[in-house]
Parts: C-alpha cells; sequence; structure tokens
C-alpha cells in the first residue's frame, strides 16, 4: 500500500514537547508495526502517520494533504523515560497552532485506544484435534 502525502510551503513552526507517555506509546506501537503506525483520530477526523522520522497528520477534507507535522523529535534531551520530548511543529495551512491545541490531546487518546486493541495476555497453547478414522 502506498500513501502519498503532499506539502505545501510551511506557514510556521515552533518549538514543543511532547508529554513522555504519548512519545513512549508512540515509538512503543512503531516498533510493534516495523515501519508505520496509521493512527485515527476519530474525533477530529484526522489521520496520524507516524514513522521514525515524525509524525504528520492529516484532515480527512484534504487526503493527501500534510497539516501539521511534527519533526526532530529529541528523546535524549530528557534525562528520564517521564519527562516530555522536545520536537519541532511545522504548521502547513492557517489556524495550525490553534488546531495543536486540540490535536495533541486527542492523539494520545487515539494512541492509548489503538494500543489496547492488540494487546495478547498470557502464552498461546496449540490445540491438538484427534484425525478421524476413515472407513475403507
Amino acid at each position: 500500500m502506498e500513501i502519498v502525502i503532499n506539502r505545501a510551503a510551511p506557514v510556521a513552526d515552533e518549538a514543543r514537547q511532547l508529554p513522555a507517555t504519548t512519545y513512549n506509546l508512540a515509538h512503543r506501537l512503531l516498533v510493534r508495526s516495523r515501519g508505520v503506525v496509521f493512527v485515527p483520530i476519530r474525533a477530529m477526523q484526522f489521520l496520524a502517520v507516524i514513522d521514525r522520522e515524525e509524525v504528520v497528520f492529516v484532515d480527512c477534507m484534504y487526503k493527501d494533504q500534510a497539516v501539521i507535522a511534527w519533526q526532530g523529535f529529541r528523546p535524549q534531551a530528557r534525562t528520564a523515560l517521564d519527562q516530555p520530548v522536545p520536537y519541532q511543529a511545522v504548521y502547513y495551512r492557517e489556524g495550525g497552532p490553534d488546531l495543536m491545541l486540540r490535536l495533541q490531546t486527542e492523539f494520545a487518546k487515539a494512541l492509548a485506544g489503538l494500543s489496547s486493541k492488540d494487546v495478547q495476555a498470557g502464552p498461546a497453547t496449540v490445540l491438538k484435534f484427534p484425525t478421524p478414522e476413515r472407513e475403507p
């Protein structure tokens, strides 16, 4: 499957911090997926695309256009795993900073919901069914 996300010239950018719980959860999902994670943010009708470099947010109305990208995560800047992670938010349309207020909260909720769907509890067991005998 190939998804192409176009980017206009950035309108603005700013330094921000992502809460540790959100960053750690996104990173765990990324490792588990082995490449890319698609996170539907239903409350806002957005899709977040997470890869090793960034998180890109796409609005359902403009499916091929990036709205916001979170880039340049610096987890090495923190001294403990429970500290926020600095990153750069890049806005590709007007109103991006206002959108960020809700997006960061809804993204965390969507990540939590996604991670709870793929939980494997306990060891797996193999069931052995007897082979029915055939009549000659």
